[in-house]
């Protein structure tokens, strides 16, 4: 029936004796109850084995005397003392769990003396003087003096003990680390030893509670987060699950070095089969609809420091549905929604012009909210019939006023729109399964209200045939359309750029400067007594989470008709079509042998291979029909190789200097080659000479790209040029005509470029690792970032155009989010990546190495490797279908590779 809850906020549980309370004693009707004596830095607590018994608990501040009963003489040891007798006076008692019902404390007010005779006579003076030092310290006047006394004498009992090694699993373990820390659960904290070893997590707690020794094998460790604790970096949290909402441990240090130790160690040991994540690589899964909604607020609230471990942060979620009186939930309408891109407080447009109207006139620090939207006390209301004993806790042994209960949902919520100081979000419970916390099954008497009805169950709404059925209905909003397409909009602000600042302001979304991270320095503080009240004071207000994004957060692809969604199975499941199979359009066809072949890409096969150039090639272009393949290489040489024959049928050289790239255009009569000596040169096959030259640039011309009658040419003399080409008339022998209609100014050479599907946004990449995004309509740059640390070798827009994939020198792997310019995904490769393909989810890279590499950029690990080139693989084309890929490297071969599923 104990537990630790029974004790105050901030109070430790220091050790247990085995004991008998006298009551009565010597009269008549002297009563024995056995039982458990608990001393508590604030209090004394007897837990009787008589369940009908009530828990006893005495606060020390309310004592009047502590001693043993034969101690009459001033000077007499305890320790001489055989009777094991203490005696207790004092002014008030609680009494808990009578007949082990969960309610109320009830309170006995008036002298009283309790008797309590120790099983072990022997301890008893040490167990006085104990009871005295702590009595003292709770009898100081200021509480920053009596939590610094509570603080030094819990130091002092961990200084004397030591983690037990007995306790390890196995005698062959090596011991890495060992520290003092606090196990963290709601509302309470538990002082103890922590220790690690090559093989396991432990932590022993000095009072044996709950448990002697808490064990977690590393090798099941699956995420590892530091955390904020009381605002101070001494937080880490151990999960050994991939999604669950709850951790298997939470520890808090006593200097943020053990931490950061402890941290590194566990890390160390997993980063081997784990690959960390980031917020960006998250909303990369969520914005490709690898994860849900409620997945992907999950994992937000686990990386801005929030924990079901502490009620101060626990995790939040949003109210989304804002109609609790139809009897039909009817999610195609967006009027059953609420405005995701408000706070709860502005929502309701009179209620915020009265908060504007204080808001101007507040001196500062200013703020818009006297509440928070997520504090311990929210937490419990929403869960106090599931956990009334947190309740209980958290307010002093009582329940809250019967009418200020969750009563019922059209209540509460109405109450977050009108209220004036209610401004409280969801928890995720509310888009969970277990609806226990919708119902009082505990039997709990959380009291009458005015109208005489006794607290039961939360009354739901109409649409609602039960509390499974809501939290059915309430998962299916979260993950509905229109959640999908506006939850970006909460995401700003609650984790993103619209948290904190003037881009706050303009939202109305701000809070008490207390509530931020940053908002008080702890350490600044001397006055012990002014830096518990603050820390109370936030501890009991709420926090805002942890800021994750400064800028705009990217929009969901939310597909409109037809989705093709591929699991991390790779399976392909092709969710609300509305077409019917005998109606499927050829494209749709063709996107489905595009699916499939992406999804059996790694059975890639070499078909042939053909050493047909001097140096490494640079470009591979393929006629329609697939008949000629044509490369350009260092070697200065444009070669025409013939599928059929296997044989070179044209070599072409225009200058003495390297060609960079080559291209085809429509109607497979004429090639063009970019080359190191400034010109694109134009040939015609039908002709077989060259047909035109283009001299653009100031420098070797690195990439060039066409599309719909345009040439984009990238050079290293900074510029990336955009021109109109009206072919000439090949027989008359009349030349293309050139006209120049815009150029994209650089700081540095341009090594790449790529269009998106739509031939309206251009990606270009540096030698010195910057990305910039331009919209080709206006020739202007819409997102310019230092992706990578030296060259960018290679850049492309995923198909749908939301996500660009770059590559470079550094060894990594970059995606940005087109409409946002955020860098949203980072993957570390072990050599740089030289060239690759992409379908937004897996790419198929050439890496220094000649290796062909199969990614799960989701996963950021690399899925399978193919031997090919000796050295490195420089040039990939792939056919429409996805099924073919031709490479070229420094090798000087070109090699065709097939699906062969």
């Amino acid at each position: 029936r104990f537990s630790l809850l029974l004790l105050n906020l901030e109070e430790y549980y220091f050790e247990q004796h085995t004991a008998n309370h006298i009551i009565n004693k010597g009269c008549r009707d002297e009563r024995k109850f056995r039982g458990s004596l608990k001393i508590c830095s604030k209090s004394i607590i007897f837990e009787p084995d008589d369940n009908i018994q009530p828990i006893i608990k005495i606060p020390l501040r309310d004592c009047i005397s502590i001693k043993a009963p034969e101690d009459n003489e001033a000077n007499k040891p305890f320790t001489r003392d055989t009777s094991g007798w203490i005696s207790v006076l004092c002014n008030q008692v609680f009494l808990i769990k009578e007949r082990n019902i969960i309610a109320p404390y009830k309170t006995v007010r008036g002298r009283t003396e309790h008797l309590f005779q120790l099983d072990v006579a022997g301890k008893l003076g040490d167990v006085v003087q104990t009871l005295h030092q702590l009595y003292r310290a709770s009898c100081l006047d200021k509480m920053g003096d009596q939590a610094a006394m509570i603080t030094a004498i819990l130091q002092s009992r961990l200084a004397r003990t030591s983690f037990d090694k007995n306790r390890f699993q196995s005698i062959s373990e090596t011991l890495h680390m060992e520290c003092k820390a606090e196990m963290v659960t709601p509302l309470v904290t538990n002082p103890g030893h922590v220790c690690v070893t090559d093989a396991n997590l432990y932590f022993q707690p000095l009072n044996g509670y709950p448990k002697p020794v808490v064990q977690i094998t590393l090798q099941n460790v699956r995420r590892i987060y530091k955390r904020r604790h009381g605002l101070m970096p001494l937080g880490l949290e151990v999960f050994c699950t991939e999604n669950d909402l709850c951790s298997d441990i939470y520890l808090k240090f006593y200097n943020y070095q053990d931490r950061d130790e402890l941290y590194f160690l566990i890390a160390t040991y997993i980063e081997n089969h784990i690959t960390e994540h980031t917020a960006e690589s998250y909303m990369l899964q969520w914005q490709r609809g690898h994860i849900s909604n409620y997945q992907y607020l999950l994992h937000l609230n686990n990386l801005a420091d929030r924990s079901c471990n502490d009620l101060s942060q626990y995790p939040v979620f949003p109210w989304i549905i804002a109609d609790y009186s139809s009897s039909v939930l009817d999610l195609t309408k967006p009027e059953t929604f609420r405005d995701l891109s408000k706070p709860i407080g502005a929502l309701n447009k009179e209620r915020l012009d009265r908060l504007l109207t204080r808001y101007q006139e507040m001196p500062q620090p200013k703020f818009m909210y006297g509440s928070h939207y997520s504090s311990p006390g929210y937490v419990l209301f929403y869960l106090v019939r599931v956990a009334p004993e947190y309740m209980l806790c958290l307010q002093n042994g009582k329940f809250d006023h019967a009418d200020r209960m969750f009563n019922s949902l059209a209540e509460t919520w109405k109450n977050c729109l009108d209220g004036a100081t209610d401004f409280k979000e969801l928890i995720p419970e509310f888009y969970e399964n277990d609806s226990s916390f919708l119902v009082n099954s505990l039997k709990l008497d959380l009291g009458k209200r005015q109208g005489g009805k006794m607290v039961e169950d939360v009354e739901l709404p109409p649409w609602a045939s039960g509390p499974d059925d809501f939290l059915q209905k309430s998962q299916e909003a979260l993950e509905s359309q229109y959640v999908s397409e506006h939850l970006h909009e909460w995401i700003d602000i609650i984790f993103g750029y619209k948290q904190k600042g003037s881009e706050a302001i303009a939202a109305h979304n701000v809070f008490h400067p207390l509530t931020y991270e940053g908002g008080v320095d702890l350490n600044s503080i001397m006055d012990p007594n002014e830096k518990v009240a603050l820390l109370t004071q936030i501890l009991e207000f709420g926090q805002t989470p942890k800021q994750l994004f400064t800028t705009p957060h990217p929009r969901r692809i939310v597909p409109k008709l037809k989705s093709l969604s591929r699991t991390s199975s790779h399976s392909v499941s092709i969710t609300e079509s509305p077409v019917s199979p005998n109606e499927e359009s050829f494209e749709d066809l063709t996107e489905e042998s595009i699916t499939l072949a992406w999804n059996n890409i790694a059975k890639l096969k070499l078909d042939e291979q053909y050493k047909i150039h001097k140096e490494a090639i640079t470009g591979i272009a393929v006629t329609c029909n697939g008949s000629s393949v044509f490369t350009t290489s260092q070697d200065s040489t444009l070669k025409m190789f013939s599928k059929e024959s296997k044989t070179i049928q044209r070599s072409v050289s225009f200058s003495n200097m390297a060609l960079s790239s080559c291209l085809i255009l429509p109607g497979d009569t004429t090639v063009i080659s970019s080359s190191w000596d400034n010109h694109i040169y134009f040939y015609s096959i039908a002709f077989g000479r060259q047909q035109d030259v283009l001299i653009g640039h100031d420098d070797a011309v690195s990439k060039i790209c066409w599309r719909d009658g345009r040439l984009y040419s990238a050079s290293w003399d900074s510029t990336v040029k955009v021109w109109h080409c009206v072919p000439g008339e090949t027989l008359s022998n009349k030349k293309h005509h050139f006209e120049l209609l815009a150029e994209l100014e650089h700081d540095v050479s341009v090594n790449t470029i790529n269009l998106n599907a739509a031939n309206t946004v251009l990606a270009s990449g540096t030698k010195e690792g910057t990305i910039s995004v331009w919209d080709v309509t206006t020739a202007t740059v819409l997102h310019q970032l230092p992706c990578h640390s030296g060259t960018v070798f290679d850049a492309a827009f995923s198909p749908d155009s939301r996500h660009l994939l770059s590559t470079g020198e550094d060894c990594c792997f970059k995606v940005i989010d087109v409409q946002t310019g955020m860098l949203i995904s980072s993957v570390t490769t072990d050599e740089p990546q030289r060239c690759f393909k992409w379908d937004g989810n897996t790419i198929l890279s050439g890496s220094q190495s000649g290796e062909l590499l199969i990614w799960d950029l989701l996963g950021g690990k690399v899925t399978e490797r193919i031997k090919g080139h000796r050295g490195a693989l420089t040039s990939m084309w792939m056919n429409e279908q996805c099924n073919s890929v031709i490479t070229g490297g420094e090798d000087k071969q070109i090699m065709f590779w097939k699906l062969q599923y």
